[in-house]
């Protein structure tokens, strides 16, 4: 897991879109402003490429990965919330690929259950 590929992940995702035409956007590289996750502060701009760096070397030092490792993953990754926009999206695509890769079922968050989610994320 790389930070190249993240950020590759986010380009897909948010090219071409009304984000995308904005001056104050990077759809390929982390966030310019300050944003939040389900009311929650998220890292400041100067510590999003630290704390980025330092979560995928933890992560990548890890060997086999379990449910567990790849749920602490994503929820630091989100509280982190690297981009601007798309973090959701960019978190959801890396847990379903690890969980394919390390052969986990992969399960959907739908829009009923979105406030346990966030609620999750919280604790």
């Amino acid at each position: 897991m790389t930070e190249k590929f993240i950020k590759e992940l986010h380009l897909t995702l948010k090219n071409g879109t009304n984000d995308s035409r904005k001056d104050w956007f990077a759809i390929d590289d982390y966030k310019k402003m300050p944003n939040e996750v389900g009311g929650m502060d998220t890292a400041l701009l100067e510590e999003v490429s630290d704390k980025m760096k330092a979560l995928l070397a933890e992560y990548n030092a890890e060997g086999e990965k379990t449910f567990e490792d790849l749920l602490n993953f994503y929820v630091k990754f989100e509280r982190i919330h690297p981009f601007q926009d798309g973090n959701g999206r960019v978190g959801r695509l890396i847990l379903f690929k690890e969980f394919l890769k390390y052969n986990i079922v992969p399960f959907i968050i739908e829009d009923p259950l979105k406030m346990f989610y966030y609620q999750g994320l919280k604790e």
